[in-house]
């Protein structure tokens, strides 16, 4: 890594460090677990993470190339209010589902202590941690500290790896999850499913890990 992005990435850390309101989870920066990784799904009320909720959250650990499904973590999140026709077609979670759902704050101090100090694993994850950044500040002071990786991004420099350089000037590489999963000969559970979305990116993550590393 160039030295100049190390120095910085540390300056940031202590900043965020600086931030944490409650010393309660300075867990969130204890060194992560070598070859740990918590991979994560949301479902949400819309897409817009300035006022739309988080409604459910799915999680699963990964430790080297293994999925503990074992160690999982499955919340409903009670949103402050009632859930749109549009998103309820979507993700099938209705108002009368959500109602035992768990309050923000609790649902969120659950996913802290499950995640701890693991880079965080997901496809297109800078949604999931802007709409789960935004549920936490309350909680940390900050949004989510982990790292993150992108399996979209492994996915495509797995891709450009393969095109003939005269392509490699302007690659066209599709990016959408189905082509991903069916491209890696993976098994693709139901989709708009918080658990079975953060297992796939899990999967798929798993496979570019060794696909990249030959």
């Amino acid at each position: 890594m160039n030295p100049i992005t190390t120095v910085a990435q540390g300056w940031r850390r202590q900043w965020q460090r600086r931030q944490l309101r409650d010393a309660r989870y300075a867990f969130v920066f204890d060194a992560p677990p070598e070859g740990e990784w918590v991979a994560l799904d949301c479902e949400t009320t819309g897409l817009n993470p300035r006022v739309d909720q988080i409604i459910s959250v799915g999680a699963v650990r990964i430790v080297g190339q293994r999925i503990l499904t074992s160690e999982r973590l499955e919340l409903l999140v009670r949103p402050d209010k009632g859930v749109s026709a549009d998103s309820v077609r979507i993700h099938r979670l209705r108002s009368r589902d959500l109602a035992a759902g768990l309050p923000q704050d609790e649902a969120m101090d659950r996913l802290l202590h499950f995640i701890g100090s693991r880079p965080l694993v997901g496809y297109y994850l800078e949604f999931d941690v802007a709409m789960l950044g935004r549920a936490i500040r309350p909680l940390l002071g900050l949004a989510l500290p982990q790292q993150c990786i992108e399996v979209s991004a492994l996915y495509y420099d797995w891709k450009f790896r393969q095109l003939p350089p005269w392509q490699q000037q302007a690659p066209t590489i599709d990016l959408r999850f189905a082509t991903l999963m069916h491209d890696l000969q993976l098994p693709e559970r139901h989709a708009h499913d918080a658990l079975n979305d953060a297992v796939m990116a899990a999967m798929a993550f798993i496979k570019l890990r060794h696909l990249l590393a030959q």
